[in-house]
């Protein structure tokens, strides 16, 4: 997700009230100590190892951060800037190309040094210097950097998310099958017929022509303006996630050897990878089972289908004869209701069943799983990428990916909207990605 992050908003969301130096540190105090939460239950071990070029050790998101602050706020604010490491700059940066030279990512994992208690201390050092930063800065210079500061704690996290997401194809890659943190749950996950979920709804919505995008002055990444028109097709819109029961009957009509279900792409990527499921389902005898962050265990069928490219995604939907909404169609739908739903705070650190009982409006449209569209991942008619570095957040990445909504059971429920964009590569699924159907 680090490739998502976006350029400042292009008003100051912030006052300049007697209390914004306070609010700011506050704010800045509590996110950085969220992902030194997140790192409670790791072992130095833990923290070291790349499993594939995607994954990242979680040192570096811990590094990489702090080094978004150095360079894009302190740096940026002193000519006679002394870095804390001469060489972090090159192995901390991501694909900031005018900022200088990167460590290529593929090989993050083949670092030793500098060690995790090294990088604790680089994290520390820094906050000091930013608080600091923060409280005796000029006027003029708070108001420079409130937007980068913001997009910053923003950023930071987006690498919150990584840090989980990365742990957990770490820990699936080790035939003990670590635990990250215990559920509070021990119940049988593997559920009898009567205990499946309602059979899924339909919504529908009248078509026409409506606006998408951020409006307004809260924060919001660039990519999701400028607002807009756009005209709909009348559509339907399942009001749950499709759960794992659901796929798993996919799977056993044939779902993975159906080459008139895939796309071209898609039907390849299966043979190449050799896919036959989700990512982290494994079968043992005769049963299916899946990894999760609380370690291996029975497949819950009620609870949302997770980790499956966008190829998935619009397989299993033709399957259905359904298809995955469009972007559009997904903010349309999801209208003003509350930003309420299953996230990082809650700890859970996987995706929960939608309530049993009949429910007249959509669910789960936030938390759980982020939710696979059919919209090319694109600029906005009117989008324009900022210059300088922080204008590499988003344009250069405009191209063969697919975007996805509604924030996952990895995602802050400070760092959602209805008009979040989130985007990969249609392959990749080791990211909390589920879907929900349209038709």
């Amino acid at each position: 997700m680090d490739q998502q992050t976006s350029n400042p908003p292009a008003t100051n969301p912030l006052s300049t009230e007697p209390s914004l130096r306070q609010r700011l540190a506050s704010h800045y105090d509590f996110v950085r100590s969220w992902s030194e939460l997140l790192c409670e239950p790791l072992h130095p071990e833990d923290c070291v190892i790349q499993t594939m070029p995607d994954v990242s050790p979680t040192r570096w998101h811990l590094a990489h951060t702090t080094w978004f602050f150095e360079t894009f706020i302190l740096a940026a604010a002193s000519e006679n800037y002394q870095p804390f490491h001469p060489q972090y700059g090159y192995l901390f940066n991501s694909y900031y190309n005018t900022v200088g030279e990167q460590f290529p990512r593929p090989q993050r994992g083949f670092l030793s040094r500098p060690t995790l208690d090294e990088v604790w201390a680089y994290r520390w050092a820094i906050d000091d210097r930013l608080l600091e930063f923060i409280q005796t800065c000029s006027e003029a210079s708070l108001l420079q950097y409130v937007p980068v500061i913001e997009i910053g704690l923003h950023h930071e996290q987006q690498h919150q998310e990584l840090i989980l997401t990365d742990i957990k194809h770490v820990f699936s890659c080790n035939p003990l099958y670590p635990v990250y943190r215990s559920s509070d749950d021990e119940k049988d996950s593997s559920l009898s017929a009567e205990q499946n979920p309602i059979d899924l709804q339909w919504k529908s919505f009248e078509g026409g022509v409506v606006e998408i995008g951020h409006q307004g002055e809260a924060f919001a990444y660039d990519n999701e303006g400028p607002r807009h028109r756009v005209h709909l097709e009348s559509f339907e819109l399942a009001d749950r996630l499709v759960t794992n029961g659901e796929w798993l009957a996919f799977l056993e009509d044939g779902g993975y050897q159906r080459p008139e279900l895939w796309l071209s792409a898609g039907w390849a990527t299966v043979q190449e990878s050799a896919w036959k499921a989700p990512r982290y389902w494994f079968k043992q005898g005769q049963d299916w089972h899946h990894f999760t962050l609380s370690g291996l265990k029975p497949l819950a069928l009620d609870e949302p289908v997770c980790h499956v490219s966008f190829y998935e995604a619009d397989a299993f939907a033709r399957w259905l004869d359904a298809r995955l909404p469009t972007e559009a169609e997904w903010e349309v739908a999801c209208g003003d209701r509350p930003l309420q739903g299953h996230f990082v705070e809650e700890e859970n650190f996987a995706p929960l069943p939608a309530p049993t009982a009949p429910d007249t409006s959509l669910q789960q449209m936030y938390g759980d799983v982020w939710e696979w569209t059919a919209s090319p991942y694109l600029g906005y008619p009117g989008y324009k990428a900022n210059p300088g570095a922080l204008g590499e957040y988003n344009g250069k990445f405009m191209c063969n990916q697919f975007v996805l909504r509604g924030g996952s059971c990895a995602t802050s429920k400070t760092h959602i909207r209805p008009t979040y964009r989130n985007f990969f590569d249609p392959a990749a699924r080791w990211q909390f990605s589920g879907l929900r159907l349209a038709r």
